[in-house]
């Protein structure tokens, strides 16, 4: 079966009487959070910033433009199909004639166009959902996976993924990058959940033949290359391993070094084009003597060039100059948090997407509670559509570090319902990288926001509690150099029973009451998806790829969503801006770990699902 499929297949199969007939099913919502951009918008500029100009009107999300080999027309992925929905679509240089050339639930992107304007180069996570260089012939349609055959594909274990195509100037060959046969490994040498990116420089002909490495550097990344007008030289950007997690970081961003590298094709002779502090990024020819690059992040933001053109002071992303050097195209993207309940594609027809911040939580009498990570990580209480929506607990007026709380590193996480609707549990404190001298306590209050008391002492980092089915008692987990693990706290006799005492974390009771699920480090690089029951028996792996598998939630019939880097990274990590792992995708499993799928295929960081039934 196509594994694309089973999106459709989520809803149990119902089976009718003889002559019964089916009743119409209204669709059920599931809310999820997204971390990526809510607006982005195409500009062109002169090379010098002059002249900058909207290149399509709208707020909606166009980037990653490029422009045809006769310059004439400009390539472009858009989510007008509906976020997170990535398509590429091609419009003349004026703007007008905008017109779809491959639309799919795929994620398809970083379009290039063949010298001879007849074949179409694109990233696309279909057949398989990891990300791949795929051509398609714009005169037959038909379509190939240029980086598929078993000769180029790396060990699936690792990332395993393709980016940015190049076409030479002859149109034979595509240069791309690619984290092919790396190892998945945690920032701050691996001590960190999220994941760095190691990436080295290919080409492979433009009939699948004479793949080769042509640059590559330990514990370094190499990315998104272009040749030069003759062909012989592919530049690049070139920074440390490590830096990747930085790159996409709003803290770390301007303190990231790169350096703009070219090759000569034939020998290997390697030339160094740039020198200094600076993250450099999206490096391309502009003459035969002149490389255009982004200035990404700090003081000096925006376009910069080796020699003879001056810099530009200017917020950008993705530039791309004009085949005559003349003209540069590039977005310039808002972070401005989602409207709650905002409309996404829906890759599952049974289910109508929408957003949500984070850790949401739906009453058995139908109310939503959440952490408002969006304003200031107080917590909010709401209906499901978002409508009397009431803040019950407000991190201004606690003790929380406020330039903590505004880079999302404090605040009250993770609210959890009492089963009778009545008690709100969550964790008040820091966390994130800000847990290692920080401290958070386990509290709880009734759904009005009355009665607020702490349920541990906060010696020891405690959070992301969880009713058992019965009311009486919660897990929760706890961090600390000598203590981690989960804990059971009986909410009658206040007395704490010890769970686990591994790195475990993020616990879920089931409704049921009979297992709880929580994320657990099996390794230096490796987190996975577990569960236990409550007496600490019956200890059970429900995933076991070496990505991340966390977040896990149950849904109401008693499946496990979770969020999962299973199929890799869907472009350059050092190409993102403020997420932690853009890879992350949401999936659901039965309870016993069988039956694994897919929910979203999108170029963010998807996680956090909650099922809202009809």
């Amino acid at each position: 079966m196509n594994r694309r499929n089973v999106l459709k297949m989520l809803g149990a199969a119902l089976i009718l009487p003889a002559g019964a007939a089916a009743a119409p099913r209204t669709k059920g919502v599931m809310l999820m959070n997204r971390i990526g951009p809510s607006a982005s918008q195409l500009y062109l500029a002169n090379t010098d910033g002059s002249d900058e100009r909207p290149f399509l009107p709208g707020n909606g999300l166009d980037y990653h433009a490029s422009f045809a080999p006769d310059g004439q027309s400009i390539l472009f992925t858009s989510e007008r199909n509906g976020l997170g929905q990535a398509d590429i679509f091609r419009a003349r240089l004026d703007g007008t004639d905008v017109t779809p050339l491959i639309r799919h639930p795929s994620v398809d992107d970083a379009a290039a166009l063949s010298p001879d304007g007849t074949r179409l180069a694109f990233v696309s996570t279909r057949d398989g959902y990891r990300a791949n260089i795929w051509v398609m012939d714009l005169r037959t349609g038909r379509l190939h996976n240029l980086t598929g055959a078993a000769r180029v594909q790396g060990d699936p274990q690792g990332p395993d993924c393709f980016f940015r195509p190049a076409w030479s100037p002859d149109g034979r060959w595509l240069a791309f990058s690619s984290d092919r046969n790396t190892k998945w490994r945690g920032h701050d040498n691996g001590r960190g959940w999220e994941h760095t990116q190691e990436l080295s420089i290919y080409i492979i002909g433009a009939d699948g033949r004479g793949f080769r490495r042509i640059a590559t550097r330990p514990d370094y990344c190499l990315g998104s290359p272009r040749w030069s007008p003759d062909g012989r030289r592919v530049v690049f950007y070139e920074m440390p391993t490590e830096s990747t997690w930085g790159a996409r970081r709003p803290e770390g961003v301007a303190s990231v070094v790169s350096q703009i590298v070219s090759v000569d094709i034939a020998g290997g002779e390697r030339i160094q084009h740039t020198s200094g502090p600076g993250l450099k990024v999206f490096p391309q020819f502009v003459t035969a003597e002149i490389i255009g690059y982004h200035r990404k992040g700090g003081p000096d933001e925006g376009l910069a060039y080796t020699t003879g053109i001056a810099s530009v002071s200017r917020t950008l992303r993705s530039p791309a100059w004009s085949p005559d050097g003349r003209t540069v195209i590039y977005e310039k993207v808002s972070f401005r948090p989602f409207a709650q309940n905002r409309q996404l594609y829906s890759w599952d027809p049974q289910w109508d997407y929408r957003h949500t911040d984070v850790f949401p939580g739906l009453s058995r009498d139908g109310r939503l509670v959440l952490t408002e990570k969006a304003l200031n990580s107080s917590i909010a209480t709401m209906n499901p559509d978002g409508s009397d929506r009431k803040r019950i607990f407000d991190v201004s007026r606690t003790a929380l570090n406020p330039t903590q709380v505004g880079h999302g590193m404090a605040g009250a996480f993770a609210p959890a319902w009492s089963p009778d609707g009545q008690w709100i549990a969550f964790g008040l404190g820091q966390w994130f990288q800000a847990r290692r001298t920080g401290k958070a306590t386990v509290m709880r209050m009734r759904r009005d926001g009355s009665a607020v008391e702490p349920l541990t002492d906060g010696t020891i980092h405690s959070g992301f509690p969880s009713y058992s089915a019965d009311g009486t008692q919660l897990v929760y987990r706890v961090w600390g150099e000598n203590n981690m693990g989960l804990r059971i706290l009986d909410l009658h006799t206040r007395q704490t029973r010890v769970l686990t005492t591994t790195y475990d974390n993020l616990p879920g009771w089931s409704p049921d009451g009979s297992r709880i699920v929580f994320t657990r480090r099996v390794d230096d690089e490796n987190y996975d998806i577990f569960t236990i029951c409550p007496d600490g028996s019956g200890l059970k792996r429900l995933t076991t790829n070496g990505a991340n598998d966390g977040h896990a939630v149950w849904t109401g019939d008693g499946r496990i969503m979770w969020s999962s880097g299973l199929y890799g990274f869907r472009d350059e990590a050092a190409l993102y801006d403020n997420t932690f792992q853009p890879y992350g995708q949401i999936f659901i499993m039965n309870a016993d770990g069988g039956h694994k799928r897919i929910l979203t295929d999108s170029l963010w960081e998807d996680s956090m699902p909650l099922y809202v039934p009809a």
